[in-house]
């Protein structure tokens, strides 16, 4: 049985180059797509030289950005030197079944890829790669309004919340929202209480743990 092309195994959801269409993909990788799409974690597959097979939402908006990565006529193309010479290396690591990790951090931002070799079976030469990208922080879910509405979380208090996980302090909270430090601090006991947490750090932790889903679409109101 002949292995089956790239082009069959894997959906791919990168903007067209050409004007001829894409085949219908199978029931299940089309479900198996929409699965990923709802991560907030930027998911690609590509082959050993780079080629873009697939990429959910979030790696499509990472892509689209062009902040960190682009696609370049189907390749992936990372826009940091040092980024693109680790990840030619992460590649030749995953060639061997090893995985890697990548930092693509432009400026101050620290977020991380990690190269996953995809092997069918044991001991075969990998052929595919799959590339998770890090999260921007632990709020970057999108069961946190579900968290919020578990609890009874007022809008100032998840906007508190939200700052808490961006490690802000007490003071600068205060200094972000225009309200008091005692205010501030008044809120933080009303969630470690509503929440049953012992404390900030505990609090941050129940969020840190939250599935990694993106938020929902906006519905539009008429």
């Amino acid at each position: 049985m002949h292995a089956a092309p790239d082009s069959e195994l894997f959906h791919s959801s990168r903007s067209l180059t050409f004007s001829e269409p894409e085949p219908e993909p199978e029931p299940e990788l089309a479900l198996l797509g929409l699965l990923v799409d709802e991560l907030s974690n930027g998911i690609l597959v590509v082959n050993v030289q780079g080629m873009i097979l697939h990429a959910n939402l979030a790696a499509r908006h990472e892509l689209e950005r062009g902040v960190m990565m682009k696609d370049e006529c189907g390749e992936l193309h990372l826009l940091s030197a040092a980024a693109g010479k680790a990840f030619q290396q992460a590649r030749e690591h995953a060639m061997s079944g090893r995985r890697s990790l990548v930092t693509l951090s432009p400026d101050d931002m620290n977020v991380t890829m990690s190269v996953i070799p995809l092997r069918v079976r044991p001991g075969e030469p990998c052929g595919h790669i799959a590339l998770f990208l890090s999260r921007a922080s632990v709020c970057e879910s999108g069961v946190l309004g579900c968290l919020a509405r578990r609890y009874s979380l007022t809008l100032t208090e998840q906007r508190v919340l939200v700052f808490l996980c961006h490690c802000l302090s007490t003071p600068e909270i205060a200094i972000e929202m225009k309200i008091a430090v005692s205010t501030v601090r008044s809120h933080v006991r009303s969630l470690c209480i509503k929440t049953s947490c012992s404390g900030v750090r505990e609090l941050i932790q129940r969020v840190a743990v939250l599935p990694a889903l993106r938020a929902p679409p906006l519905v539009p109101v008429h």
